[in-house]
């Protein structure tokens, strides 16, 4: 199963981003197909902040906008969605004592975690911190393969 951060989420939604339609044909690929895809709970949540974020894009994505974008990648059928079940610290306590990761890195560990608890073998981002967690996960940039 194929798992997809944020930046991909956040570029296939920007349209003046210079990822923006390679990106959108990622997800749309993803979505349209048969094959189970993967979006992590806190990926949802990051993407909505950032889109949102006046600091970030000016003019930032609407809420209403941010929100349907989500509901529309939440209509694929292949979508599986992951979320932190019981005895996932488990998980993510050996990634973090294994990877002695600090700081705002944890978070990348947290998706990481989520990711290999829930069987996703690869992770579409274009995020190098990722590289770290190597052991758990394929790490693929697939914005450079466009």
């Amino acid at each position: 199963m194929i798992g997809v951060d944020t930046n991909i989420l956040v570029y296939a939604h920007r349209r003046e981003s210079i990822w923006h339609e390679p990106a959108r044909r990622v997800i749309q690929h993803l979505a349209e197909g048969r094959s189970p895809w993967a979006i992590a709970w806190p990926s949802i949540y990051e993407f909505l902040s950032k889109v949102t974020h006046p600091r970030i894009f000016d003019p930032p994505s609407s809420s209403d906008e941010a929100l349907r974008q989500v509901g529309s990648w939440m209509e694929s059928p292949s979508l599986v969605l992951l979320a932190e079940p019981v005895g996932f610290y488990t998980v993510l306590n050996d990634i973090l004592r294994a990877t002695a990761v600090i700081g705002p890195v944890i978070h990348d560990a947290r998706i990481a975690a989520l990711c290999h608890y829930h069987g996703v073998d690869r992770l579409y981002t274009a995020d190098r911190d990722f590289s770290r967690f190597a052991n758990y996960l394929r790490v693929e940039n697939p914005l450079l393969a466009q």
